[in-house]
């Protein structure tokens, strides 16, 4: 029996590159600069494994029942819902809510932006080509783990150098962008 590497080394360099500095990276970066390493991480990996990794594994069938102008008319409000509320309160949590609201925030912010996202699409694709869906997942979740690390190591350096205040405003402003440009191509498409 022959052991090929080819569909798991295709996934991994094909979605390493393609996310490399895409929205859901820079999500990571901005989410790990306010909240937990950790939970950022683990928020952002169980999504992509949701999205991405079931798709490849069951070939995308429910995608084709959410119309994609909808999901990203709903991740652009949401995106601009998450960059609104840091400004107009006052944060007063405590180290357990702060955890436990970053993995969640994580998890919806990122399964959003990968339904429907040329990451999940690719995986489908590829998986239908090397007709080896197992080994496309480990590449594509090799590949998602490195991108998350760097965002996530990247978000959580930051702090040392930004004031808070500045790094408030900076990452709502982001987030307001992203959410923006989302709801942009949704009505575009």
């Amino acid at each position: 029996m022959e052991f090929d590497l080819t569909p798991l080394l295709t996934s991994f360099t094909l979605v390493f590159l393609t996310e490399l500095g895409d929205k859901t990276q820079i999500c990571t970066i901005v989410l790990s600069s306010r909240s937990s390493a950790v939970s950022v991480f683990s928020g952002a990996m169980v999504a992509f494994f949701i999205v991405d990794g079931l798709s490849a594994l069951l070939g995308g069938e429910l995608l084709r029942l959410l119309p994609r102008n909808i999901i990203g008319l709903a991740t652009g409000l949401i995106f601009i819902l998450f960059g609104l509320i840091p400004l107009l309160r006052k944060e007063e949590e405590t180290a357990f809510n702060k955890t436990e609201t970053s993995f969640f925030k994580t998890f919806s912010l990122v399964s959003l932006m990968e339904l429907g996202d040329k990451t999940q699409m690719a995986s489908i694709l590829l998986a239908a080509q090397f007709r080896n869906p197992l080994m496309v997942l480990i590449g594509v979740m090799l590949a998602f783990s490195l991108i998350t690390g760097i965002g996530v190591l990247l978000g959580s350096k930051i702090l040392k150098f930004v004031g808070d205040k500045y790094l408030k405003i900076a990452t709502s402003t982001i987030f307001i962008v992203f959410g923006f440009i989302l709801i942009f191509d949704a009505l575009s498409a």
